[in-house]
């Protein structure tokens, strides 16, 4: 039996019984945890209020296993306190309400073995809420610079400049998802597609957070660099976001 300390974004819940609930949490020190959050759904509940998605939060777990992560049955939280209650700005706005659950399941989806620590994924995360709460830039163009970002530190960075297959210096007119991104002439495949210079301009300035650039880009680059983003993911991903469809462009 232990005890260990972390702080964390719910990324969701789920009910457990009556009163119960199971709470997914992206943590700094341990990855992706999931844990039993008890009576929380009782009306009288200051913990369960805590324990909400774009939550963050400090928590400690109560572990029954030899280790903290590994037991008869999921940890414990038996405390929370709050670091930063995104949640209230961002749920009350619709577009940035579904720009936001995209981000917390693309998050879930990069960290799918419990217990193994993704800091620049969490790191990541905590950024992207922070940005999103406060209003600093239009919700889609955050969401596509966290996922541009969260590929980039799971090894999938896409090129927009380069030749994604040898190098050639850019820009290079075609795009290829299968490919990388960005392909020259030479090396172009079929299904490639040849996007605005100024779209590959806008998707290279959210991943190196060029906000100037991407904050002055015009609307139809900016549908048509997100068409990317979702493709690029989905193919890494094996599978869309489902919250994905429900964010406004």
């Amino acid at each position: 039996m232990s005890l260990f300390r972390d702080d964390g974004i719910v990324l969701r819940t789920q009910k457990l019984g009556e009163a119960d609930r199971i709470i997914t949490l992206l943590t700094r020190g341990h990855g992706r945890v999931r844990a039993v959050a008890r009576g929380v759904r009782r009306t009288k509940s200051k913990f369960g209020a805590r324990l909400e998605p774009f939550s963050h939060v400090d928590v400690q777990f109560f572990a029954r296993g030899s280790s903290e992560l590994v037991g008869r049955g999921l940890p414990l939280c038996t405390q929370s306190e709050i670091i930063a209650a995104y949640g209230g700005p961002i749920v009350t706005d619709y577009t940035r309400y579904t720009a936001g659950t995209a981000m917390l399941e693309t998050a879930e989806r990069f960290t799918d073995h419990e217990g193994e620590p993704a800091v620049q994924q969490y790191m990541l995360l905590v950024g992207a809420l922070r940005t999103l709460a406060r209003g600093e830039h239009a919700p889609h163009l955050v969401l596509d610079a966290f996922l541009l970002r969260s590929l980039a530190v799971n090894g999938y960075a896409p090129s927009f400049d380069g030749c994604a297959k040898c190098g050639m210096p850019g820009p290079n007119r075609f795009f290829s998802v299968a490919s990388g991104g960005s392909l020259c002439v030479d090396c172009r495949v079929p299904g490639s597609v040849v996007p605005s210079p100024a779209t590959l301009e806008l998707l290279g300035a959210l991943l190196t957070g060029d906000w100037e650039t991407a904050d002055a880009c015009e609307p139809r680059h900016v549908r048509e660099g997100s068409g990317l983003v979702s493709a690029y993911l989905h193919w890494h991903l094996e599978r869309g976001l489902r919250s994905l469809r429900y964010v406004e462009k």
